[in-house]
Parts: structure tokens; C-alpha cells; sequence
């Protein structure tokens, strides 16, 4: 017999339980509670939700790579193509700035309209570039992946999360987003866009919620909206559920205007 005090371990403390099977649902219940307590005291209500290629580097990193591809025998076609797309990458960035500038313009207690991504490169630190440039809150919503993958260095510190579960993280994509922007991207962009088709054409997203598809070189040709509609798959009306756009002055003045006639004037923070 051992005459030290026994103390269990709390269950809450537990990592190996917390960690197991079991536990499961507190893994996923925390991943909607703590979020939803950092945006409370962030006063977070609305979201711009910013998609695209984790991929796209900035205008000056592409160039940097051409000319050192161009000296040393490099992959030429491989960064002649990034420099083409690295238009997207400074598009988002101004976008996202001029978003972050009109939404601290407004005159609400609450911070309206804050930029928000999935966290990590490409198009998404483009987005939180812009947004952190412009001096505004901007939001990371990582996700755990088997290679290494890190928040960007522009998220707003508190507003950085990394979630285990992609349908946590999707649902908060969802949740407080007031409009979307997709950018050209690969198959998270698109499984993220079409699940918000999906969500507003079977009305499980009741408010309105703007989407504007960036690049029109790039959505004609990966998406033919319009045979989806020849063969009957979807109605003509559904093409009314986004915005095909290819300039920042469009997307922006689009946006704003959507954002003003459907929610400026609703106090629900929610769905």
C-alpha cells in the first residue's frame, strides 16, 4: 500500500481520453464553442469568405522566380505560367483591401462585413494581406493536414484557429459569411463553392448571400454553368446565384451594393 495521496486525473485533463474515440464529440462540440466565444469577444458578425489557390504567389515573388529561372535554366513555362497567375493573387489583395476600408467606413458598433480565409498561402494571405494592410481584422480558418501547413503571417493573431474537422471549419465559413468571393482554385475552392451552391439553392442558407466568381477566363472554362442548365441538371435561375466578374472595380461596386441593399439594414447576426 502507498501512503502518498492519490489524485486521478481529471477528465477534462485527460489527453488520452480527450484524444480517443470516445471523446469525439467534445473534439467537435469545442470546435463550434471556442470559435463561437472568440468571435463574441471579437465582436465578429460578418464575414467577407475570400476561396482560391493556396498556389498563387505575389507579383514580386513571380517575377523574382522568372528572372531566376531565365538565369539559371530553371522551369521557364512553370514560372512564366505563375508570373499570368500572380494577377490573382494582387487582384485578391486589393479587393480584400478595398472591402476592409469601406467596412471600417460604416457606422456600426459592431465589426461588419471582417475578411476571412482559410489561413494559409496563395490566395488566402493575398486576402489577409489586403485586408491587414488596409489596418482591418481579418480571419484564418486553418485546417490539420498531414504535411505542415501554417497560418499566414497577416491573419489577425486572434482571429487565427486550425481546426481537425473540415465540416467545423466549413460551417463557420458559412455561418457568418454575408458574401463570398472564389478566385480561380483548385478542388477545395470548388468543393467549397458548390457546397454553398447547394446550401442556398435548397434554402438551407436563407439570407442572401452574394457570390462573385473572379476570372472569367478561368470559370468559363472550368465550370460550364450553361450546360448544367442545357441538360436540365440545375434551372436557369440558379445561374442568378453568382456574379461572374473580372475586374476589382466590379466585384467591389457588385459587393458593396448587395451587402447594402440585403444587410445593412438587418440587426440579425445570423442565418
Amino acid at each position: 500500500m502507498n501512503d502518498e495521496p492519490y489524485h486521478p486525473v481529471k477528465a477534462y485533463r485527460d489527453e488520452e481520453f480527450l484524444s480517443g474515440r470516445s471523446a469525439r464529440p467534445l473534439r467537435i462540440l469545442a470546435e463550434y464553442m471556442e470559435p463561437e466565444e472568440r468571435f463574441r469577444q471579437a465582436r465578429v458578425r460578418d464575414t467577407i469568405v475570400i476561396f482560391g489557390s493556396a498556389r498563387f504567389s505575389s507579383a514580386e515573388v513571380a517575377q523574382a522566380a522568372l528572372k531566376k529561372a531565365e538565369a539559371e535554366g530553371g522551369d521557364l513555362a512553370k514560372a512564366q505560367k505563375a508570373v499570368k497567375m500572380s494577377r490573382y493573387y494582387e487582384d485578391a489583395r486589393a479587393l480584400s483591401g478595398r472591402l476592409t476600408e469601406w467596412s471600417k467606413g460604416l457606422d456600426r458598433e459592431d465589426k461588419r462585413f471582417v475578411i476571412c480565409t482559410g489561413g494559409g498561402p496563395g490566395i488566402m494571405e493575398a486576402a489577409s494581406r489586403g485586408a491587414s494592410e488596409a489596418k482591418g481584422l481579418n480571419i484564418g480558418l486553418n485546417i490539420s493536414l498531414p504535411f505542415e501547413q501554417f497560418a499566414n503571417p497577416y491573419v489577425t493573431r486572434n482571429l487565427a484557429f486550425e481546426f481537425h474537422y473540415f465540416f467545423t471549419r466549413k460551417f463557420w465559413f458559412a455561418y457568418l459569411s454575408k458574401a463570398i468571393i472564389a478566385m480561380p482554385g483548385g478542388v477545395g475552392t470548388l468543393d467549397e463553392l458548390f457546397e454553398t451552391f447547394t446550401l442556398m439553392q435548397t434554402g438551407k442558407i436563407r439570407k442572401k448571400v452574394p457570390i462573385v466568381l473572379y476570372g472569367k477566363e478561368y470559370w468559363d472554362r472550368v465550370v460550364d454553368f450553361q450546360a448544367l442548365v442545357d441538360f436540365g441538371t440545375i434551372e436557369a435561375e440558379d445561374l442568378k446565384l453568382f456574379h461572374l466578374c473580372d475586374s476589382v472595380d466590379d466585384a467591389f461596386e457588385y459587393l458593396t451594393q448587395e451587402l447594402t441593399n440585403h444587410h445593412l439594414s438587418d440587426p440579425s447576426p445570423y442565418m
